[in-house]
């Protein structure tokens, strides 16, 4: 059982900070700034109302419950909402719910594993800061590309290559032929033989590649691909954030 200065703290620190109202015929626990605030935070329960106004957050309205009552469906239409959940299963669920059938804005969650209630003050601002636009919330992470194997000879001279904005030529042994500006690439290509891969700090053109076509080059590794190029059957295209050494 807490002692009775517990309890006493408790009660003076929540007197302190107004009292939980309520909103709506469903009567939901709300913050006493919910009508007067253009933007609120629609939070799961009334431990949430009131672990926010300790924090001196009072914009707030809870769900009570998993399925969204229709003050919570009015209110989002009329302010600008963002909903601040539990980081668990719970929240989730919740989320998908509040998606369908209302207009919340954005979403912030509680560090995962965590309830809203339970968070203290810097954890609560926290995530209301990171809130990110209710529809990302539900976008497929892109998956990472996963990077090429090259040879080392071709992964040091990119890394050797970047911010030069100089090329190297490589032979089929993959030593140096020449070092030389990319502003001289394309017409150097045109008269030298045995260059087998190209590594370089600039951007693939569909000049490049064509040249790289007709003189039997395998490879072209440089910072960017153009938008404009064609995909090659003979040449291999990457660019330096592609690759890792093999």
């Amino acid at each position: 059982m807490p002692s009775v200065d517990e309890v006493f703290k408790e009660v003076s620190e929540t007197l302190k900070i107004g009292k939980v109202e309520k909103y709506g015929p469903e009567e939901l626990p709300a913050g006493p700034e919910l009508e007067s605030a253009k933007e609120i935070i629609v939070v799961e329960g009334r431990a949430d109302i009131i672990n926010l106004m300790r924090c001196g957050i009072m914009n707030t309205i809870a769900l009570e419950g998993a399925k969204v009552p229709e003050s919570i469906k009015k209110i989002c239409k009329e302010k600008e909402a963002t909903a601040l959940l539990d980081g668990d299963r719970g929240g989730d669920l919740i989320l998908k719910e509040l998606l369908q059938v209302t207009d919340v804005k954005y979403v912030s969650r509680a560090p995962r594993g965590k309830e809203i209630e339970e968070c203290n003050c810097k954890e609560v601002l926290d995530a209301l800061e990171a809130k990110i636009p209710i529809e990302e919330a539900f976008k497929p992470k892109k998956a990472e590309k996963p990077k090429t194997e090259v040879p080392k000879e071709i992964a040091e001279t990119a890394k050797a290559l970047e911010g030069t904005l100089e090329a190297v030529l490589l032979n089929e042994k993959l030593e140096q032929i020449e070092r030389l500006p990319v502003s001289q690439l394309a017409e150097k290509l045109q008269e030298i033989e045995g260059v087998d891969t190209i590594v370089f700090d600039g951007i693939i053109t569909q000049r490049i590649v064509d040249v790289a076509s007709d003189k039997n080059i395998k490879t072209i590794v440089a910072s960017r691909v153009s938008e404009a190029v064609k995909p090659s059957l003979t040449v291999q295209l990457m660019t330096f954030s592609d690759i890792t050494e093999g």
